[in-house]
């Protein structure tokens, strides 16, 4: 499993105009190929009067499947271009779909290539990205007398808490990265001088919105 991986925070759809053509980009978060081509096609559907449905979509931990369709336009000019956006903002498991209606002005190769690759763009700027970070839940009890300190080492390394527990003691129940639980266990006890007891929950991924 990944450390870290980075995707569109949510389907979407938006729209731009160029000299009287509309490129309207739907991207979608995909898990498998066979849900890439459905919605590739469901635009097509849906939109069957446009002139073109341009495709682009990366797939797989490593982006081990790339594909990418110009639907009719000159070859090069729209869905590698498209590609390479979604390669360029590191993003995996998403599929782009850039529906154009004719406006009557042809825009030329590099009008073509500007125009489907800034579709992307914008429509992934709009709609947000992601990173979503394997964390590992991690109970951790200690003597009351030991809460402040604690309480701020949690708070100045940035740990995210689920929950905290007092009865005859107090447990925090925090979300560390996985590759730095060792880690964590060992400043904490070093912290509070070995009184304090470690128990693994779930590992998940947590999604944060990346502010670029």
């Amino acid at each position: 499993m990944l450390a870290t991986y980075r995707t569109i925070q949510s389907d979407s759809i938006h729209e731009t105009e160029i000299k009287k053509s509309r490129f309207i980009c739907h991207l979608k978060r995909i898990t498998s190929e066979a849900e890439a081509k459905e919605f590739i096609n469901q635009i097509k559907k849906e939109h069957w009067k446009a002139n073109h449905n341009c495709s682009a979509f990366v797939l797989g931990e490593q982006n081990e499947i790339q594909r990418s369709s110009d639907d009719g336009e000159p070859s090069g000019t729209a869905g590698v271009p498209m590609l390479e956006v979604l390669k360029k903002n590191t993003l995996i498991n998403v599929c782009a779909v850039v529906t154009r209606y004719f406006g009557g002005t042809k825009l030329g190769a590099g009008g073509l290539i500007r125009a489907y690759s800034g579709a992307v763009a914008n429509s992934i700027a709009e709609t947000g990205i992601v990173e979503g970070r394997l964390q590992q839940e991690i109970s951790v009890t200690i003597p009351y007398n030991h809460w402040g300190k604690l309480e701020k080492f949690l708070e100045t390394q940035k740990i995210v808490v689920k929950d905290t527990l007092f009865t005859h003691e107090v447990t925090a129940i925090c979300f560390v990265d996985e590759d730095q639980v060792a880690n964590f266990e060992a400043q904490v006890t070093d912290l509070l001088s070995g009184q304090a007891t470690f128990v693994a929950g779930e590992t998940s991924y947590s999604e944060q919105l990346i502010e670029e």
